[in-house]
């Protein structure tokens, strides 16, 4: 079994060593017993802060991922399935909102290049109450 220090589990995962802490504090990662005073951690330790980072890259939050985690011991798919469907709603919500401001802002940059006269639209448009 391959064990290593927190610096070298959060190198492994591409973090830093307070990111690691932070999920201990929070529950997503254990903390193991002291060696000759050194946490050591192993590749099932690794492999969780992996699936952390992942989720989270997903969309996922921190608790979301916390129930994903413990839905795993309990292996109730159907929860952990309703959650990635909850995800993906979220996920196609913010596409819309994100090609709307698209759309918005292409055709004020637009404008903005068709006049050398004026105020500029696309500050015009920023200035003013929604």
């Amino acid at each position: 079994m391959n064990v290593m220090s927190i610096g070298n589990l959060a190198k492994s995962a591409n973090v830093g060593v307070e990111t690691v802490r932070y999920y201990q504090r929070r529950g997503l990662l254990g903390v193991p017993s002291r060696d000759a005073g050194i946490r050591r951690y192993d590749e099932d330790d690794l492999r969780r802060l992996r699936f952390v980072r992942q989720a989270q890259s997903a969309g996922f939050t921190l608790d979301e991922i916390g129930e994903l985690l413990a839905l795993d011991a309990t292996e109730d798919r159907a929860r952990a399935q309703a959650l990635a469907v909850e995800r993906l709603g979220q996920i196609d919500k913010r596409i819309t909102e994100l090609q709307a401001a698209r759309s918005a802002l292409a055709l004020l940059a637009e404008s903005c290049a068709a006049g050398n006269f004026g105020p500029c639209p696309i500050i015009q448009a920023f200035a003013q109450k929604p």
